[in-house]
């Protein structure tokens, strides 16, 4: 489904974009369209939220087409180990190596508990990584839930984790419990699941006209919520009415977004969603949100110990630039070379995993 690698590269570059401009230089001064530009890319932390819900649909889609099968959990972990952990220990190596996160948050990471740090007073050393331990710890209860159910009671339960999630955000924030509300699992799981419902709709007698309602449905309604609410602080995590339901909205938009994507991409229009550019930055988006905040620091560390006149400043938006294209750049060259010449490698295995005879 090359669309899907199409939002894929949609996703991972509003996080290099974010990462490169307005995350690290928001604080400086800078003339009038250059800091428009910066602040438009301050929206790109959305990547995240729609790596959740793609995560959430291809995953359900893969449990539910498998669950049969007998060597269902073999079969799952096995292929999902191969996609994972090889790049994934290779940061953490190259982390350790260079000295960007101290041992204590390396270990916690080595067993994907990278967004809980804080319980173990443990400082965040590295931002990337809180989403993957989220998506691991769905990927440790998920199968078992849909494994146990049919559809009807798996549409149950997800529907019930997007309901009963925001009352738990809601619950925290009036109980000034705000620290882990965008990284926590328990806080942030409805994204995943929000996408394993999509998964799930697709699996019924659905037809294409109804999916297209709902696809409308989803996008006007979380715009909709949005607007209505954002006096409110909907938008933000700093009111009430934010903590509950700032995710439950982009959730939903980006669920329909999803949905509009499969439509778009299985007719006479495919071409709108197979687009080259993006579906090659999906194809590597793994190893780029992996390794591109490591180049931002590294260049940074490099600037700042050989050339410090090359570091950014105020009304020196020329140097960002300068800084997000040689980072960036490097960034994606090594997932490229990562992705081809190392992940594949372990990709390859997973035909090992199959039946024989």
């Amino acid at each position: 489904m090359p669309e899907l690698d199409s939002l894929r590269g949609i996703a991972i570059l509003g996080v290099l974009f974010l990462h490169g401009f307005f995350w690290q230089y928001s604080s400086l001064h800078f003339p009038g369209p250059a800091r428009f530009f910066l602040r438009a890319t301050q929206p790109g932390w959305l990547g995240v939220n729609l790596f959740f819900v793609l995560s959430g649909f291809l995953i359900t889609g893969i449990l539910l087409d498998s669950k049969t099968r007998p060597d269902f959990y073999k079969r799952f972990y096995g292929r999902r180990a191969l996609r994972i952990l090889p790049a994934y220990y290779l940061l953490l190596l190259l982390l350790g190596l260079l000295g960007q996160a101290p041992a204590a948050y390396l270990g916690l990471g080595f067993v994907y508990l990278a967004n809980v740090t804080n319980l173990f007073g443990v400082a965040q050393a590295y931002g990337p990584l809180w989403s993957l331990a989220v998506e691991e710890h769905y990927y440790l209860l998920w199968p078992t839930v849909v494994r146990q159910l049919g559809k009807r009671g798996l549409a149950i339960i997800a529907a019930s984790v997007c309901v009963l999630v925001p009352i738990l955000r809601a619950v925290a924030f009036e109980k000034g419990f705000t620290y882990g509300l965008a990284i926590y699992t328990w806080f942030v799981l409805d994204g995943l699941v929000a996408g394993s419902l999509v998964a799930i709709l697709l699996r019924t007698n659905v037809n294409r006209v109804t999916v297209k309602c709902i696809c409308f449905a989803l996008v006007i309604g979380a715009l909709a919520a949005a607007i209505i609410g954002a006096p409110y602080g909907i938008l933000t995590r700093n009111s009430l009415l934010g903590a509950a339901l700032q995710h439950t909205v982009i959730s939903g938009l980006f669920s329909g977004v999803l949905l509009a994507f499969l439509l778009i991409g299985t007719s006479a229009w495919k071409s709108w969603v197979n687009r080259p550019l993006l579906i090659f930055f999906g194809y590597i988006s793994y190893g780029l949100y992996l390794i591109h905040l490591l180049t931002f620091r590294l260049y940074d560390k490099l600037g700042r110990r050989f050339w410090p006149v090359l570091l950014p400043a105020d009304n020196q938006f020329g140097l960002v630039v300068l800084r997000f294209v040689c980072a960036g750049g490097v960034a994606v060259g090594m997932a490229y070379l990562s992705r081809r010449y190392f992940e594949n490698k372990f990709l390859a295995l997973k035909t090992k995993l199959e039946p024989h005879g």
